[in-house]
């Protein structure tokens, strides 16, 4: 399977990006949905899920109310809408797929298939 994230750019904080991860090989529905992010000298940090039964969403408290993951299954392709963008959110975003149990859904090793990243710089 290949994920290709797209999407990244520069944004002035308060801005708004949409990131798309476009899923070939597999069909997206038979899996949880993540984006996580890493930001530079941290580690990568889960950002948001969209479970693959039922379409109920979780997020980072850091994104909630700013940040809305959803996904096109015609298109067989994931988005991160990111609205209110800060600073602090400037990372490279990863978009993922996998099936994990309820309490790994933060956890990297919950999922299965990894696309490259695309980098989301916030100026201030």
């Amino acid at each position: 399977v290949q994920l290709q994230a797209s999407g990244g750019g520069l944004v002035q904080a308060g801005g708004s990006l949409r990131l798309s991860c476009a899923a070939s090989g597999r069909t997206l529905s038979a899996y949880d949905v993540g984006w996580f992010r890493q930001g530079l000298g941290k580690e990568r940090e889960f950002v948001a899920n969209l479970r693959r039964n039922g379409g109920r969403t979780y997020y980072n408290e850091a994104v909630k109310g700013r940040f809305t993951i959803s996904r096109d299954n015609a298109r067989n392709t994931v988005y991160l809408q990111m609205n209110s963008l800060e600073p602090e959110d400037t990372a490279i975003y990863y978009c993922t797929i996998g099936t994990p149990i309820l309490s790994a859904i933060r956890q990297e090793g919950g999922y299965l298939h990894w696309g490259q990243g695309t980098l989301v710089t916030v100026s201030s």
